[in-house]
């Protein structure tokens, strides 16, 4: 009978999870370097431990928790820097996008590509801000909501959901109800 092997359901839920596994644990390594450049490889330092405990959390081996640590701290570890970018989304709704990027200017243009096919620019820095709070463990939370249509709703999603598969994403945040 065609069609009712196992293993091949088997495989393609295993490649969908470890495809979903390995975006998380890119995202998650990439913070750890981060981190650990700026602790000098502490890490009893608050900021790596914290990121290390999530990293825990999201089942990324200790082996390749060292190996981010390292790639931190070592003499020839690219630049990683941290950028914010801001943009108004359908309905109005604020979107904060939290970048981790070795070329500030080849992400800077695939952001704004990203925004300009779904017909949005980026804003000009602290007009999106404003309507956020940072916490201590540097999350955005919004201080106003926006409620949105339907139809604006399922827009912002999917423009969400197009930016956060970026490689260089690490958040996107927004203030719609």
């Amino acid at each position: 009978m065609a069609g009712h092997n196992k293993w091949a359901q088997i495989k393609r839920q295993k490649g969908a999870n470890d495809a979903a596994k390995s975006n998380v644990w890119g995202k998650l390594a990439r913070r750890i370097a981060v981190e650990s450049k700026k602790a000098n490889g502490d890490v009893n330092s608050a900021g790596l431990r914290a990121i290390i405990d999530t990293a825990k959390a999201a089942n990324m081996t200790k082996d390749t928790i060292e190996r981010a640590i390292a790639k931190g701290t070592s003499a020839d570890a690219g630049e990683l820097e941290s950028i914010t970018y801001e943009a108004y989304g359908p309905g109005g709704a604020a979107i904060v996008i939290d970048a981790l990027t070795d070329n500030r200017n080849r992400t800077a243009q695939e952001i704004k590509h990203l925004l300009s096919k779904n017909g949005l620019a980026l804003a000009a820095p602290g007009s999106a801000l404003w309507a956020f709070e940072k916490t201590p463990d540097g999350t955005y939370n919004p201080k106003t909501t926006v409620p949105l249509s339907e139809t604006d709703d399922a827009t912002l999603m999917q423009i969400m959901e197009q930016i956060d598969s970026h490689d260089d994403v690490q958040e996107v945040y927004t203030n719609a109800q």
